[in-house]
């Protein structure tokens, strides 16, 4: 059968990967004890295939870091020896295997918390001097994931997570220590967003140190960044915000970043299909590296995306959930499994997780 554009091989640096379609990383708090499980490694392997792509869900890089249950990390000597059976399973397969890195800052859905509202109404603060600790968090975590096995990592700078809270939505420029930061979106005093200056002090301080500290630790070669220029995923983004993200852009294209991908802002569908909004080219002209976009792609649109030089691979989650062989469904234009909502983050090992079938075997189609 023709391969259409989404399934035509890519090189992406030193990997020689056999089609564009890419697993995104989809917390499934399935790993008990931020640990890596048996379950974990069934679950990769059956998504992996020669040449095939896949970003690991994201790994706290310390205990303070989870926000959410049942998470895995790579702080600790245990986590990483729990996540190289999951490692060595997807290289067997023939894989490539990146492994997300994350610290969800104020958005806190642990047991201790229950949401990311805290009782007095306001976030927790965040000390100046707190923040070197968390770039050598990040800088532990991806040594840690090199050591698990893991071909690179993928730092998690979007999603309103703590380094995108820090770049996005955050005026950081003061450097009194004396004068806490407050994680929240509406701090305003400080810096204002007319110059080049005030943008690098935006970025700086936090997101821009995180890329350069792993890039240092593990080698460009070996590093992608997740990011989601649209505030709350929405369409009406400021150019403000936008002018941040583009900033922050630029300076992984100087440090020869390997992957930049980034998330489509959503749209509302009124019953019908989504379309896929298309914001993201000035992103894609500033990064001379990998492109990857997500959000709301199916085959159609990853086809198109990739035809038209939009992106240069596509990154899929629930229907690579749902489907542990999206890749070959797609080369078929079989119909695709669903994907059921209310097993995305329980605690289940199978139900939702590894009992979706492949093709040939009995399926409800979508």
């Amino acid at each position: 059968m023709e391969a259409t554009p989404l399934l035509t091989p890519y090189k992406m640096g030193k990997f020689n990967l056999a089609h564009r379609v890419v697993l995104a990383p989809v917390t499934r708090c399935r790993s008990y004890e931020n640990l890596a499980q048996p379950h974990n490694t069934l679950y990769y392997q059956q998504r992996a295939a020669p040449g095939v792509l896949l970003i690991a869900e994201a790994s706290a890089v310390s205990e303070t870091a989870t926000g959410y249950p049942r998470v895995p990390g790579l702080w600790s000597d245990d986590q990483v020896e729990a996540w190289k059976p999951v490692v060595d399973a997807v290289h067997a397969k023939g894989a490539f295997f990146f492994c997300q890195l994350w610290h969800t800052g104020r958005n806190d859905h642990s047991p201790t918390t229950g949401t990311a509202e805290f009782d007095d109404g306001a976030p927790p603060r965040l000390e100046t001097d707190e923040i070197p600790q968390m770039v050598t968090d990040f800088r532990v975590a991806a040594r840690n994931a090199i050591r698990a096995g893991f071909d690179g990592v993928e730092i998690h700078a979007a999603n309103g997570l703590l380094v995108n809270q820090f770049w996005f939505f955050l005026d950081i420029g003061r450097v009194d220590s004396s004068q806490p930061l407050r994680l929240d979106r509406h701090t305003t005093d400080g810096l204002s967003d007319g110059g080049s200056s005030s943008l690098e002090n935006r970025c700086r301080r936090l997101a821009a140190d995180v890329v350069a500290a792993v890039v240092d630790e593990v080698g460009a070669h070996r590093v992608g960044v997740r990011l989601s220029p649209f505030a709350g995923g929405d369409t009406d983004s400021t150019d403000a915000a936008e002018a941040r993200a583009l900033h922050l852009v630029r300076s992984m294209d100087r440090l020869g970043v390997l992957y930049c991908h980034v998330v489509e802002p959503r749209t509302r569908a009124n019953g019908k299909k989504p379309a896929i909004p298309h914001r993201l080219s000035p992103f894609r002209e500033a990064f001379r590296g990998t492109f990857i976009v997500n959000g709301g792609y199916d085959r159609e649109e990853g086809d198109r995306a990739v035809s038209r030089g939009y992106a240069d691979l596509v990154s899929y989650g629930r229907l690579f959930l749902a489907n542990p062989d999206l890749p070959e469904r797609f080369r078929k234009k079989a119909e695709l499994n669903r994907y059921d909502r209310s097993t995305f983050y329980t605690s289940d090992p199978v139900v939702g997780y590894t009992d979706y079938p492949f093709l040939g075997q009995e399926t409800q189609v979508a």
